[in-house]
């Protein structure tokens, strides 16, 4: 009697492990096959930059009808220029976009809110501010954010932020731009976060046995991270993916096989709470993490133990990158914990020994998106570093703006600041998790943090259980939402639509005002109540293909 074979499952017919040329053009091709028959699916092909990238060992071709300036390439759009580009081709304009639902949106509300202090209305402009400002930002705000940090995370402990450790930047993505120009030589390893719970913000994987040193991200996790990844060519992308529930057990796999595994399978991920999880970051030479916490886009947060250890790993060799964004957006069970953020500084034992790199500003927490004015703050050579990538980069922010910033930085203003933005948001999440519920669409895991949903649409009748096509048929109800293959941090692009671990889930935002969260869940309970009944022969199909198709609306 033969023996029951354990080697693992393979999606590979030919054999088991690292695939065939056969078998990675069979997938290629039965991919192929699913993206034709979606008009979704092609319409987002055909946006500049949005074709796939052929592997390493294939040849690599131009499509002339995108990249006509020599040596120019299209580095593709991330999710919320997409959507926005094709929401106008529908008719959505800025000038009038609250007569649409726009649920995709990355930003708050940015009126007033409840108990909060008054919104700035006025911006002084005295004449030494029409000058430039040091790319390192103006010392007094340097000041106020150092300031700021000691007074909510470091109280009573002897090493404290100054203004050195402090670098103002012209936007979140001109931070996280700044930080990749600095990065060495790195390989790029895709860290798949299976389960968005708070105990896993990093899944691990055996990498290459080499010494070059190794950069990881997670998916799902926000947009830019795709196109920093890839237009920073010193990033070597290594996609790979975890085996096993308590350890890193993998070797390097192929994206189709990686892109199997959903990301709400629990069984197959690796939690940054086990101790082999740590284990692994130590002994695989992990040389740089980079995360959003709390997460963009799944709503949850790493916190307490499991954050201070994981700040704990900047005093082993690994730099810890944290995008702090959504900080202030916690909602704790008990009225109690109302007004307390979460950051990694409070953890930090020496400001300028230990590696972590921290990215906020004022465009979520203090709802100001549009005033650029954002930090990053870390040990004192780094800012140092920081300051000459941003003299070719992006030259400094905005001089004015920065000096306006500094009275909202007031340890108590802050404090009322958050109060009042955690019961509003709390309130809002509340209600659209509700209504979903109403709808039958229950959240997998709801949202602890931030102000987003990661919403599951595979119990839905198809084609309506991809977001692509769920995206393109709530513009015709005058809805934005964000797909989820937009999460799916994959540089190069090598990953197929339907083998993504995000393909099936759309990100919902409660970020706008009240009355536009429930224009978008009313719109839809209508697109999910026409799919129920038998209506989606209507579905996936005709759709405005460009903006030309359609009047200028922005």
């Amino acid at each position: 009697m033969s023996r029951p074979s354990t080697r693992p499952s393979s999606a590979y017919p030919s054999r088991s492990g690292t695939p065939s040329l056969r078998d990675v053009v069979h997938g290629v091709m039965k991919i192929f096959h699913h993206e034709k028959e979606s008009e979704a699916h092609q319409i987002f092909r055909q946006q500049a930059g949005h074709q796939p990238k052929g592997l390493n060992f294939l040849p690599q071709t131009i499509n002339p009808e995108e990249e006509t300036v020599p040596g120019i390439e299209h580095p593709g759009s991330t999710g919320v220029i997409y959507c926005s580009d094709r929401a106008i081709a529908n008719g959505f304009s800025y000038a009038s976009s609250h007569d649409w639902a726009n649920l995709g949106q990355g930003a708050p509300e940015v009126g007033p809110i409840p108990n909060a202090p008054p919104r700035p209305d006025s911006i002084p402009m005295p004449v030494d501010s029409l000058e430039y400002a040091p790319t390192t930002g103006v010392k007094a705000l340097r000041e106020a954010v150092a300031n700021l940090y000691n007074d909510n995370y470091r109280k009573g402990k002897a090493s404290q932020y100054t203004y050195e450790n402090v670098c103002i930047v012209p936007g979140g993505r001109a931070g996280l731009s700044r930080v990749a120009a600095v990065v060495g030589d790195v390989y790029c390893v895709c860290v798949v976060s299976l389960v968005p719970s708070n105990t896993t913000i990093f899944s691990l994987v055996q990498c290459l046995a080499n010494q070059t040193p190794i950069q990881s991200y997670q998916i799902p996790d926000y947009t830019a991270y795709d196109q920093v990844l890839s237009a920073f060519k010193r990033l070597v992308p290594v996609p790979t993916a975890c085996i096993g529930s308590q350890g890193a057990s993998s070797s390097i796999k192929c994206n189709l096989e990686l892109a199997e595994r959903t990301p709400l399978d629990r069984t197959n991920t690796v939690l940054i709470s086990n101790k082999p999880g740590f284990k692994d970051i130590r002994t695989q030479g992990l040389s740089v993490v980079i995360a959003s916490n709390p997460r963009n886009p799944t709503g949850q947060v790493i916190a307490g133990k499991e954050l201070k250890e994981l700040v704990s790993l900047s005093r082993e060799s690994t730099t810890i990158i944290l995008d702090e964004f959504y900080s202030w957006y916690i909602y704790p069970d008990s009225d109690k914990d109302i007004g307390k953020s979460i950051s990694s500084a409070e953890y930090v034992e020496d400001v300028n020994s230990d590696a972590v790199v921290i990215i906020d500003g004022l465009t979520k927490n203090w709802r100001l998106p549009g005033w650029r004015v954002c930090w990053v703050i870390g040990p004192k050579n780094l800012v140092t570093a920081l300051s000459q990538s941003g003299s070719f980069l992006d030259g400094g922010a905005n001089h004015p703006m920065q000096l306006a910033a500094i009275s909202l930085l007031e340890p108590g203003r802050v404090k009322e600041e958050k109060m009042a933005l955690q019961r509003h948001f709390k309130t809002k999440r509340d209600h659209v998790l509700k209504r979903l519920h109403a709808l039958h669409l229950d959240v997998d895991v709801p949202p602890q943090a931030t102000f987003y949903i990661w919403l599951n649409l595979e119990k839905l009748p198809p084609p309506l259980n991809n977001g692509l096509t769920f995206f393109e048929e709530l513009l015709k109800e005058q809805t934005i939402v964000i797909p989820g293959i937009f999460f799916d941090i994959n540089p190069a692009h090598r990953r197929n639509l339907f083998n993504s671990p995000c393909h099936h889930y759309v990100r919902l935002s409660f970020g706008p005002p009240m009355e536009d969260l429930d224009k978008g869940i009313d719109a839809i309970g209508r697109v999910v109540a026409a799919a129920r009944q038998g209506g989606t022969k209507k579905m996936g199909h005709s759709y405005k293909k460009s903006l030309e198709s359609s009047p200028d609306h922005i």
